[in-house]
């Protein structure tokens, strides 16, 4: 039974469904804290009509719609871009929803643009899509030979990627030389930086022009989030991003957002123990008789591992090993099945260490295998090193091994 103009009490000006919609609260004021305040909401309101139809005319913020911005969101970009050195954040749904931000953005049928070969599969699988579907020429280079990269320019080529180090094999490219190449061409570039954590690797410092990064990682650090973020500090080129992201309906929640917030105190703290922790396990690896080589950024044997020493300031959880070829490919994934610590999953960046086997040969784009200068026959399993005591991930690499790779 609803409420009539006799039921209400004098002191109550409204009926009782119009107060449950609008209360008029009384919140005291001086509340603070470490956290910033979670804003959900879709639809943003005005003070009047001047302050609506001011949105979007440049001269004021742009609180317009929820699916844009809000104040959570925005604590959230600028955080990040002080962490990487940045000027401008655009947060998206994933780190794949991240790199085809910057495809949609910056390409369209005609242009060209050169993949390193060694990139995350996904971003290979959506450059071959927009090859197949969308008129844009997509090439791959060899990441270790920049002069060869510098020669496959052409005059609509508008964009570069970089991914150091390369996906799974742990290329360090020397993005220096690949930015040099690049701007002499007025050609665009782009890294995902997500291995680094936007920490120990400053892309703007270099002359990149984009970074990406896929917070679901070390960001978020709990294994429990997706989300991406593309970072500039050009104006110009910010505005071009942002303004595809907006005609591709593309945003996230508040939640999210929230947590990822909530993650970020604490990362450098997490990535020196994720360092810690991997260089250990690596060296111990560095010296089994099943292993051939490591391909850990930090040690001599990884490619690139010179760069790394000049670019870097640190390292994080995730390298690869590569097994004797005499371990069948079977021989391995027995390996990998009888790791008690670590769990089989992609992804990471939060505090359980994982591993999975890749058979490298497969996942390159045809022509493009072997890279020059690879010598190694043996399949490949990536390890990521999480926060676990690493006394405690040895001995489980060590039981496995022995059970399953047998003797040397």
């Amino acid at each position: 039974m609803s409420d009539s103009p006799s039921d209400k009490p004098a002191s109550r000006p409204h009926y009782l469904q119009t107060v449950a919609v609008q209360p008029e609260l009384d919140i005291a004021s001086g509340f603070a804290s470490f956290s910033p305040a979670t804003h959900r909401g879709s639809t943003v309101v005005f003070r009047n009509l001047a302050e609506l139809r001011a949105q979007g005319d440049g001269t004021t913020t742009y609180w317009r719609y929820g699916l844009h911005a809000t104040p959570t969101s925005e604590a959230l970009c600028q955080h990040l871009a002080l962490i990487e050195g940045a000027r401008h954040t655009l947060l998206l749904p994933s780190g794949l929803a991240a790199i085809s931000l910057v495809y949609f953005a910056l390409l369209k049928s005609g242009d060209d643009v050169l993949v390193p070969h060694n990139v995350y599969g996904p971003n290979r699988d959506h450059g071959e899509w927009l090859a197949r579907d969308y008129g844009v020429s997509v090439r791959y280079y060899d990441p270790m030979d920049v002069a060869g990269m510098a020669a496959m320019i052409r005059p609509e080529t508008r964009l570069i990627w970089m991914e150091s180090p390369g996906s799974v094999t742990m290329e360090v490219a020397d993005t220096d030389a690949i930015v040099a190449a690049a701007q002499a061409r007025g050609v665009l570039t782009a890294i995902d930086n997500t291995w680094s954590g936007g920490v120990y690797f400053r892309p703007f410092d270099k002359g990149i022009d984009i970074s990406v990064q896929a917070l679901t990682k070390y960001q978020s650090g709990g294994s429990d989030v997706l989300m991406g973020a593309v970072m500039t500090r050009d104006d110009a080129l910010h505005d071009r991003l942002r303004r595809t992201r907006m005609l591709m309906g593309w945003g996230v929640s508040a939640d999210d957002c929230h947590l990822v917030l909530r993650g970020l105190p604490s990362l450098p703290v997490r990535l020196a123990a994720h360092d810690r922790g991997a260089r250990e396990v690596a060296e111990w690896l560095h010296q089994r008789p099943e292993v051939a080589r490591v391909l850990h950024p930090a040690l001599p044997d990884c490619p690139g591992h010179a760069n790394w020493r000049r670019d870097f300031t640190g390292a994080t959880g995730l390298f690869a090993i590569i097994l004797r070829a005499r371990y069948s490919r079977r021989q391995v994934d027995a390996f990998v099945e009888a790791l008690q610590l670590f769990a089989i999953g992609w992804s990471w960046g939060g505090a359980h260490s994982l591993a999975v086997p890749y058979h490298v040969q497969g996942m390159r784009p045809a022509g493009t295998w072997p890279p020059a200068g690879w010598q190694d026959t043996g399949e490949l399993v990536r390890l990521y090193i999480g926060l676990e005591d690493t006394r405690d991930l040895i001995a489980d690499l060590r039981q496995a091994m022995e059970a399953k790779l047998g003797a040397a």
